[in-house]
């Protein structure tokens, strides 16, 4: 990179840190709105996706495009900063996560394609928290803020954890229940006596811890 080409990008940084932040609340704004507007929507049990089927689906669309602004945004605010291979393998998977999260809008959990979106997303996301947070650690960029980033980078797997662990026994308990679910089972309308699920609370779980580390990545390099 160019001296000049040094000088915009440390310009133009903290506006685009600033549009990832804005972004980010703006995402997790959207979520906490579609609870009051669908509270039909259990969410102990039931995934964000599913309020596509409810009468505000646009509200989740929306949710999922501020969310993918804010991850493109965070990626081109840090990738100036990524000097090391992981830190730049980092960005990118950030990128994809981002394509991850604009396909959900895109194409909602009635597509076959909302599954790649999830899978780009929620896959993406977790292990790019954990190459740039360790990377920028070593190098410097998260000054007095570097443990706490380094926790915080591995935020979005232990939540991924979690949410593996709550479908597990989502799944384990409705077998219990005799009921069998299969990729082209329809939604349950309720759940059967018996089955208890925090599954959709780890969902959830998991939305805010990458954008809790969206937030925080993004502040601690507004200012660089």
């Amino acid at each position: 990179m160019t001296l000049s080409g040094t000088l915009v990008a440390s310009r133009g940084r903290p506006a685009i840190a600033w549009l990832a932040i804005t972004a980010t609340v703006a995402t997790v704004s959207a979520l906490l709105a579609l609870h009051a507007l669908s509270p039909e929507f259990d969410p102990s049990w039931r995934m964000v996706s599913e309020y596509a089927n409810g009468r505000y689906g646009w509200g989740l669309a929306l949710m999922f495009v501020s969310w993918a602004v804010s991850t493109w945004a965070l990626a081109f605010a840090l990738h100036p900063l990524a000097s090391t291979w992981p830190a730049k393998v980092g960005i990118g998977l950030l990128v994809i996560a981002g394509i991850g999260e604009a396909m959900a809008a895109a194409f909602d959990i009635n597509h076959p394609l909302h599954m790649h979106a999830a899978i780009l997303g929620m896959n993406g996301l977790p292990i790019a928290a954990l190459l740039i947070g360790v990377s920028f650690a070593r190098a410097g960029h998260w000054g007095q803020s570097r443990r706490v980033m380094i926790w915080l980078s591995q935020l979005p797997w232990i939540s991924v954890v979690v949410m593996a662990i709550a479908m597990a026994m989502f799944f384990s308990s409705l077998s219990r229940a005799g009921v069998v679910m299969a990729a082209d089972s329809k939604p349950l309308a309720a759940l059967p006596d018996g089955v208890v699920s925090f599954g959709g609370w780890a969902n959830r779980f998991l939305i805010l811890s990458y954008c809790i580390w969206a937030v925080a990545a993004a502040w601690s390099v507004r200012g660089q």
